[in-house]
């Protein structure tokens, strides 16, 4: 867990966040585990420039046998520290910028509950106050699935509180997340860059190789006229 003192402050950030190895474990994807070190250190660069305090909590510190388990107690640990107001976000989201953190951290002095929503149906940052905060009513959301972020939402307005939303971003759960965000580099830090860069340089290679190799396979072996070949 990673701390960061402020005077007096009412909001802090989890960073619910695992490893780049434990990412590159669980993903599984080529370059993986550059990636997500590139997005760790973006994170906590986003995080640092808010000025708020911070906790990150990666699987060595998590308690839980499920995720929405080990969420839900990483919150209750912030909270148990003392603050009002909560600010959670993962690591794998590149265009999280400052800007996102700072206007969650205003709009909970008069919101409840602040969603940042990920076009694969769930969210990137999740701004909560303490009062509305029921574990066993957030451990029956149905974490990672595409239904998360709105039933969450339904969550709140069933009881008539005000829920604010932030922009829709792209998080990084798969390759094929990372090729939607390859034609959008802005606001992305340049090591980030080049490791995207890398890896569907790469992944453009084998696809090429694959294509030729069949084609190869289709003209010498299917349209033979002589003996067969051995492969």
């Amino acid at each position: 867990m990673r701390f960061k003192p402020m005077h007096q402050p009412k909001t802090a950030i989890l960073v619910f966040a695992q490893s780049a190895q434990k990412e590159a474990q669980d993903k599984g994807f080529f370059k993986s585990a550059e990636l997500f070190e590139q997005l760790n250190a973006h994170t906590l660069q986003v995080v640092e420039g808010s000025g708020l305090p911070y906790f990150h909590i990666s699987e060595k510190q998590q308690k839980g046998n499920s995720f929405g388990e080990r969420y839900v107690n990483a919150i209750q640990t912030v909270f148990d520290s003392g603050f009002e107001n909560i600010i959670t976000i993962g690591n794998d989201t590149p265009h999280l910028q400052t800007r996102h953190i700072t206007e969650a951290a205003e709009k909970l002095t008069e919101t409840s509950l602040v969603l940042g929503p990920s076009f694969d149906g769930g969210y990137y940052l999740m701004g909560l106050q303490k009062a509305h905060f029921h574990p066993a009513s957030f451990l029956k959301l149905p974490w990672q699935t595409a239904r998360l972020s709105s039933k969450l939402i339904d969550l709140f307005t069933q009881k008539d509180i005000q829920v604010h939303k932030l922009e829709t971003l792209t998080d990084i759960d798969a390759l094929q997340d990372a090729k939607k965000i390859r034609n959008a580099f802005r606001s992305i830090r340049n090591n980030l860059q080049k490791v995207l860069e890398e890896l569907f340089s790469v992944a453009n290679y084998i696809v090429t190789r694959a294509i030729s190799f069949t084609s190869y396979l289709l003209t010498n072996t299917l349209y033979n006229k002589g003996s067969p070949q051995l492969m």
